[in-house]
């Protein structure tokens, strides 16, 4: 959420920034219900400075005996007003919250200023496109022999667009996301298992309420009004709800392995069927809470350790700094990490770091302070460290060999037992 004042200060050069962003923005609206509110606030501050006044006249008044019948009237007029204008400036300033709970964080002063992904900029590329002597096939293609996933069963249990991992597919998966987490922790990061349910506040705090509220999952009946999460960033942004942490603790590393559930997902076209965008996946996310003067060191950290789950797994990729109009709504910087998907012919997003400087904790009410100096607001930074649907895919369809098996990458071969370098459809069941 971005500061009022700051909105106050320089409107026309915060417009242009947030307009790099969504070039629909308006501060018009919002700075004129600011004015509206303030002005009500002035008048009313008045208003109750004449009503104290007033009062003290009535009470010198009666003690000499005099009549305070019309003072007394005229107080009472004034606390009618008073009341009239509380009930205002609470409604305006519900408003004017909301309006700027709307806005997008401001871009950083390095980002490409453009609204197309297409001139995303690439800033580093590791590895090479995997070379075939043979007539490859998609990770769906290679999934019929394989049965790895049953997408018309996870249809039966709960519609189009949900994954279901059957038998060595479960393995792999379960493979993948113990690498991930045993690559993060080692790197410093904290282990955590959040709930997978909750509460508005929170949503609202990670920035995903209000503007996002048609893209989530929700459960609202009489007993409980919660929110599936999207990403484990909701959950680890509000941790420190409300909280004044001591500024010598920081930075905090946080890695959660949940699942994700949003609404966005099943794009038409065979470039998008089996894994590549469905309502739930798996992920390990890395989030970090740290001051302002560390994130972008914390942010590099991030970096380094989703390119070394890559690099483990041999996996070509490039890293990719997004522009203003490509970047999340949280977002003050994004580098996106894809992977090359042979079967899609093109690169997917497996990883996203992003610095929230101090939007999120602003929402949160999230501070830290040294000791005997006042609180301010800490920067959050949130990463995926995977998301392993799109991992998946790139893993079989790179992997993958002439005689139908896939190669496992040695890193992933200590979870699954030392033995499984490679796997093909008759050895699955064996």
């Amino acid at each position: 959420m971005i500061d009022i004042k700051e909105l106050r200060k320089d409107p026309q050069t915060m417009e242009k920034r947030l307009q790099t962003k969504e070039p629909e923005i308006s501060l018009a609206p919002i700075l004129a219900l600011d004015e509206e509110v303030r002005h009500l606030k002035t008048e009313t501050e008045e208003l109750k400075a004449k009503r104290n006044a007033s009062s003290k006249e009535i009470g010198a008044l009666k003690k000499k005996g005099d009549d305070a019948s019309a003072l007394m009237a005229e107080m009472s007029a004034i606390g009618d007003t008073i009341s009239k204008h509380d009930h205002q400036i609470a409604e305006l300033e519900e408003k004017l919250h909301h309006a700027i709970a709307s806005l997008p964080n401001l871009p950083a002063d390095d980002i490409p200023v453009s609204p197309s992904p297409e001139d995303n900029v690439c800033i580093k590329s590791w590895g090479e496109k995997r070379a075939f002597d043979f007539p490859f096939l998609n990770h769906v293609e290679l999934n019929e022999k394989l049965k790895l996933f049953d997408f018309p069963r996870a249809a039966k249990l709960s519609g189009s667009g949900w994954p279901l991992y059957m038998g060595f597919g479960a393995r792999l998966e379960w493979a993948l996301l113990n690498y991930m987490l045993d690559t993060h922790r080692k790197n410093g990061f904290m282990q955590v298992i959040p709930p997978l349910l909750v509460r508005p506040e929170t949503m609202y705090g990670s920035g995903q309420l209000p503007k996002f509220e048609k893209q989530l999952f929700k459960i609202h009946d009489d007993d409980y009004n919660l929110f599936l999460i999207p990403t484990a960033e909701v959950a680890l942004n509000g941790l420190h709800l409300d909280e004044i942490l001591e500024e010598e603790a920081l930075p905090f590393k946080y890695t959660a392995y949940t699942p994700c559930f949003r609404r966005e997902a099943g794009a038409a076209g065979s470039q998008e069927r089996g894994l590549i965008r469905t309502h739930q996946f798996n992920k390990v996310e890395m989030f970090c809470v740290t001051t302002p003067e560390e994130s972008e060191q914390i942010f590099e950290q991030m970096l380094t350790s989703a390119e070394e789950v890559l690099q483990g797994l041999d996996l070509h990729y490039r890293s990719m700094l997004l522009t203003t109009g490509d970047m999340s709504f949280a977002a003050s910087k994004t580098v996106d990490i894809e992977t090359w998907l042979p079967g899609q012919n093109r690169y997917y997003e497996v990883s996203s770091v992003s610095n929230c400087t101090d939007f999120q904790a602003r929402r949160s009410q999230t501070r830290c302070r040294k000791k005997n100096e006042k609180p301010r607001l800490v920067h959050t930074l949130n990463g995926s460290g995977l998301a392993t649907s799109r991992l998946m895919v790139a893993l079989l369809e790179n992997n993958q060999q002439a005689d139908g098996s896939i190669l496992v990458p040695k890193v992933l071969q200590r979870y699954l037992g030392d033995e499984i370098t490679s796997f093909k459809p008759a050895a699955l069941h064996s």
